[in-house]
């Protein structure tokens, strides 16, 4: 049976595949249909495989709340390209895939794949989406939060969707936490800005701390050689950078320290009291930049700089009556941590001409 124009445009338009490859489809399987949809979707297959050893850095995160702000769900979908990120195919694609995640409960991108939507596998329906779009794309990372009754989850996506936060608020009551919601969600605006890598000092891998003591310091110290050969003033060199390191007898040493100087100074010993509390603060200010620079509730907060993370949501809890604190957040941003790979033309051209 002949192939005809309104066969491969009715082919087309229920695989979205090229037109070419569409006549194609129907020449080689004598115009059956449904044979032909299997043609493409397995070619479709065959190029994603050759697709395998290229990167796919760009892309998108999804989003879903639930309404009671019980549930979130972030995923990375990723592609090769940023102009297929702004696809609205892939758009869609993205939307499903983090709806699908969201009502499977799946943990892993292994279990989303075995899933059903529209009565056939996940995996059948993403690899379809992909070949339609024609380029390398994949699910990366898939992260969801699920709270308790006294506990609110909210986040935020960046407008380039690139960056995408969750962040669970555990209160002292469901009344307390269902307030926070609108906290939760610029506490996640703020963690997309500022990049924090774990939620407390408490975190910290104490081998981690030292080797970023030992860095840190250094890099100071030759900075300095450099300001002073400028004439500018030199930068605090610190003796520590995380509150791990703030022990007891640390404290009690600076203490010691600044009665010495105040001593030294001959300031009145009436006043020390008054004095002592500002520098103590001033102390642990300088010796906690690790803290500041990657543990969320230790940094300053973006919307009032004088207080932590950590202390504006208490502020926030109890200004609604009750208590609350940051229990765990996400952070994705798109690429992260994969290497791109740097094309040389020339030496591609080079190689396709031998």
């Amino acid at each position: 049976m002949a192939v005809t124009a309104a066969d491969v445009k009715k082919l087309r338009q229920a695989t979205d595949a090229p037109m070419m490859d569409c006549k194609k489809a129907l020449t080689e399987c004598d115009n059956d249909f449904d044979k032909a949809v299997e043609f493409l979707r397995e070619r479709g297959v065959a190029k994603s495989a050759k697709k395998a050893d290229r990167v796919a850095a760009e892309g998108s995160i999804g989003m879903k709340i639930s309404d009671d702000f019980k549930k979130a769900t972030l995923v990375e979908v990723n592609s090769e390209t940023d102009f297929v990120a702004q696809n609205d195919g892939f758009k869609d694609l993205v939307s499903k895939t983090v709806n699908q995640v969201f009502t499977s409960n799946s943990d892993t991108v292994e279990a989303l794949r075995e899933t059903e939507i529209d009565g056939k596998a996940f995996s059948a329906y993403f690899d379809e989406s992909v070949a339609k779009i024609g380029e390398k794309i994949e699910v990366r990372r898939i992260n969801t939060i699920v709270a308790d009754e006294n506990t609110v989850v909210n986040g935020y996506v960046h407008s380039n969707t690139r960056i995408g936060v969750i962040v669970a608020i555990k209160c002292d009551s469901e009344k307390t936490a269902q307030s926070l919601a609108p906290v939760a969600k610029q506490v996640a605006m703020h963690a997309s800005a500022m990049k924090p890598t774990t939620l407390s000092y408490n975190d910290f891998d104490s081998e981690y701390v030292e080797a970023e003591t030992k860095g840190r310091i250094e890099a100071i110290k030759t900075e300095n050689e450099e300001r002073a050969r400028m004439k500018k003033t030199l930068l605090n060199v610190p003796q520590y950078i995380s509150m791990s390191q703030l022990t007891d007898e640390v404290m009690a040493q600076a203490e010691a320290d600044i009665k010495a100087t105040l001593k030294e100074q001959n300031k009145p010993e009436k006043i020390w009291d008054k004095i002592i509390p500002g520098q103590l603060a001033r102390f642990v200010q300088d010796n906690t930049t690790l803290d500041k620079e990657q543990a969320l509730l230790d940094q300053n907060y973006v919307l009032d700089d004088k207080m932590t993370v950590a202390q504006a949501v208490e502020a926030a809890g109890k200004a609604a009556g009750g208590t609350a604190e940051v229990v765990a957040f996400v952070r994705l941003e798109v690429g992260e941590g994969i290497e791109k790979k740097e094309d040389d033309f020339a030496a591609e051209v080079a190689a396709q001409m031998a």
